[in-house]
């Protein structure tokens, strides 16, 4: 009875222990074959750049292809879901950018619960946007835009490039926290709203700093303050919008996600992997380029990040009374 009953006690214990050799094998394994990075916006613009640098990275570390696939439409939503719906294996992942904060309130209805659905990997960068106006106005400072907008209510139009976009939300946060009126024009995209900053069409708008920098630097846009906590290496000589509006801060961040249900050992390493990234020279000079500030840290972290980042953009939704396109 006691050579049975032992016999009996080592069978359990083996196939409860097969689960976990399983997944130490898979995560050893993983990936062996192509991984598909989903992003939901078209190529050319900054969360494009940040995926296929990352993707490219990501292979040549982890010796499997990293394909890009751009999945815009919806305002990245339709490329969140797919990913969301799809297999939790670590061979589909999610580019996570502010939209996807910021969407939680902006859109009523959603076929998905982006926090509680997702299994947070790791951050990649943030980066500022630019407070810039067209050359002919009178203002080169953030005092001076705020006294202007003051004496002129609702004459400076705010271009961004649509409902929602963190070009978007930054001037809403700004009007929120100074009490003036700017006129919001949302165009399709950031190319088209900027192209109408350059003729003089649009007069402000908070654009990322990797598509402004290079018209600041020529005099084309007439650069005022970043949007970040810290100043720009790229545009150094420009103050910080908080140096005049203590509190505010505002800046485009990416970083990877996956399925909730992935296999936190698959999670683990690609955290692993980004961070490793992140730390090399050659990842960290050219994300400098851009004006870049790396996010290294858990999948912990990257999950606070996210959270935090809904509950504040909540907020500046709801002031704004922005609605979709």
């Amino acid at each position: 009875m006691n050579y049975q009953r032992r016999q009996f006690l080592q069978l359990v214990a083996g196939a409860a222990a097969v689960p976990a050799l399983c997944s130490v094998a898979g995560a050893q394994a993983y990936p062996s074959r192509p991984v598909r990075l989903v992003i939901g916006y078209t190529p050319g613009g900054s969360a494009d750049l940040t995926a296929r640098l990352m993707g490219q990275w990501l292979s040549e570390k982890l010796g499997q292809s990293f394909i890009i696939e751009n999945r815009p439409g919806g305002g990245t939503n339709i490329a969140t879901e797919q990913v969301l719906r799809a297999t939790p294996d670590g061979y589909t992942l999610l580019l996570v950018a502010p939209a996807n904060a910021i969407n939680a309130t902006l859109y009523e209805k959603l076929p998905f619960d982006f926090i509680k659905e997702m299994e947070p990997i790791a951050g990649i960068i943030r980066f500022p946007n630019v407070v810039v106006v067209h050359p002919s106005l009178p203002i080169k400072t953030i005092p001076e835009l705020i006294a202007y907008a003051k004496a002129n209510p609702g004459k400076l139009n705010m271009a961004s490039s649509g409902n929602g976009s963190t070009i978007h939300m930054s001037g809403e946060l700004f009007k929120m926290l100074t009490g003036i009126n700017m006129q919001h024009v949302p165009y399709r995209g950031g190319a088209p709203a900027l192209t109408d900053m350059l003729s003089g069409q649009m007069h402000v708008m908070f654009d990322n700093l990797p598509t402004c920098a290079e018209h600041v630097k020529s005099g084309k846009l007439r650069g005022l303050a970043v949007t970040s906590t810290t100043r720009s290496d790229v545009l150094p000589d420009l103050p910080l919008v908080a140096d005049y509006l203590p509190g505010y801060e505002a800046s485009a961040w990416y970083g990877l996600a996956a399925p909730k249900g992935t296999p936190l050992e698959i999670v683990g390493v690609l955290n692993k992997a980004v961070n490793e990234i992140l730390a090399d020279p050659k990842a960290k000079a050219r994300f400098a380029e851009i004006g870049a500030i790396l996010l290294p840290g858990s999948p912990a972290d990257f999950g606070k990040l996210v959270a935090d980042e809904t509950e504040k953009w909540g907020k500046v939704v709801k002031f704004a009374g922005a609605k979709v396109d």
